[in-house]
């Protein structure tokens, strides 16, 4: 009982200590342990010569999530053309109100299926609402896409470098140790890192890889990140829209992936707070008179328009401005969120170009401020009107002013 109270007396007495509380955001998935032996019995059945599953996969209202439905078709669609336009309830998405809910997917891109395989596909779709078929508030891509179509004959090249966070059934970084604890290792040893001391989810990494791969994407390579159980792919280099189309469709094929495996992947910007690094997705862009001799003279007019240019990109560089002025903050290779700077292999800039390309004069240049969880559509997009022009048409928002105009006032 003495020992009892003298416990009792150090609670009292040390009643500062902070407790973290226990994770619990997929304590309960069942993903992770269901038996896919038994789901490989099923997906082994034969299907009729005449029937493809085509799942249809859209952004939804979040401007970050996806959602997908199956429809069964005839004949297996050679193209986006080839695919029906279909529709779903928008309400139920974050899309539309729920007196207007009937919501139209049109199809954009199609890619071979790689959990079902051959000859079913996935057809990522555009969302428009309304009786004036208008795009929806967060489909940027036909703001993306009337910009490539006008400046085609300067050939815009996009590579994008996604980056993303894998995490654990209890919602806590995978790998990390549980109960709220950090990892040991030091960040300069989890990049491109080997050996279960210094990364988590080379298995996720390597199904994402051969699954995006049999799809069709212009998929590049990926490596272990910076901070442990973080990520990166990479997409293109690609002409156009195909980029920033492969990229969303690999952000689909990502979370599926990772639902086999109950893990949860965020592209948050800096999911795990402000003493750890963060998450981006850096986009190379270039022009044909970029790559052409003499290019490097306009690849520095292009940085003096997006140095001007700098809040208005700011404001839609990522789903939410405050978590990306959260990475952004001059540490861990991050340029400050307020400052515009460019430089030669300088990864702290705002815009890095490689070594060679002053001495080769000409080339691309790499732009650092995007967050992970921004959408390329209007990042590429505002590249090339800021760069090139403006162009007509475009999602709701599109490249125009911020829509959130006080914060970036600083």
């Amino acid at each position: 009982m003495d020992y009892l109270s003298k416990c009792i007396a150090c609670v009292h007495r040390y009643s500062n200590v902070i407790v973290i509380s226990k994770r619990t955001m997929l304590k309960h998935s069942i993903n992770h342990i269901m038996n896919k032996k038994v789901m490989d019995r099923y997906m082994r059945l034969p299907s009729p010569c005449n029937k493809v599953l085509a799942t249809y996969v859209w952004i939804d209202g979040s401007g970050i999530n996806m959602r997908c439905k199956d429809r069964i078709l005839n004949c297996v669609p050679c193209c986006a053309d080839a695919a029906p336009p279909w529709a779903f309830d928008g309400s139920s998405t974050g899309q539309a109100s729920t007196d207007d809910s009937d919501t139209k997917l049109q199809p954009a891109a199609v890619y071979r299926d790689p959990f079902r395989m051959e000859p079913h596909v996935l057809v990522l779709s555009e969302v428009y609402v309304g009786d004036k078929n208008e795009p929806a508030k967060t489909n940027f891509r036909k703001f993306c896409n009337d910009l490539c179509d006008k400046h085609k004959d300067e050939e815009p090249w996009f590579g994008l470098e996604q980056e993303c966070t894998m995490l654990d059934v209890d919602g806590w970084g995978l790998g990390w140790p549980k109960g709220g604890g950090f990892p040991a290792v030091k960040y300069q040893f989890s990049y491109c890192g080997v050996g279960a001391k210094y990364i988590a989810g080379r298995d996720i990494s390597e199904a994402h890889a051969k699954a995006c791969l049999y799809a069709g994407l212009d998929f590049e390579g990926t490596n272990a990140e910076v901070m442990f159980g973080c990520w990166e792919w990479q997409i293109g280099t690609t002409v156009g829209i195909k980029a920033p189309d492969d990229l969303w469709m690999s952000r689909y094929i990502m979370a599926r992936v990772a639902e086999d495996y109950g893990v949860d992947v965020t592209y948050h910007p800096k999911p795990m707070g402000m003493l750890h690094p963060g998450v981006g997705m850096h986009h190379n862009f270039s022009t044909k008179r970029m790559r052409s001799d003499g290019g490097y003279a306009f690849i520095e007019e292009c940085i003096k328009k997006l140095e001007k240019n700098h809040m208005k990109h700011m404001c839609q560089y990522g789903a939410d401005e405050a978590t990306n002025r959260m990475r952004l903050s001059g540490k861990f290779e991050t340029s400050p969120f307020d400052k515009f700077s460019w430089g030669i292999a300088n990864r702290k800039a705002s815009i890095r170009l490689q070594r060679n390309i002053k001495e080769k004069g000409k080339g691309f240049m790499e732009d650092r401020r995007p967050a992970g969880d921004c959408d390329p559509y209007r990042v590429c997009g505002l590249l090339m009107e800021t760069c090139l022009g403006d162009g007509s048409g475009g999602g709701s928002g599109g490249g125009g002013p911020c829509s959130k105009p006080s914060p970036c006032k600083k």
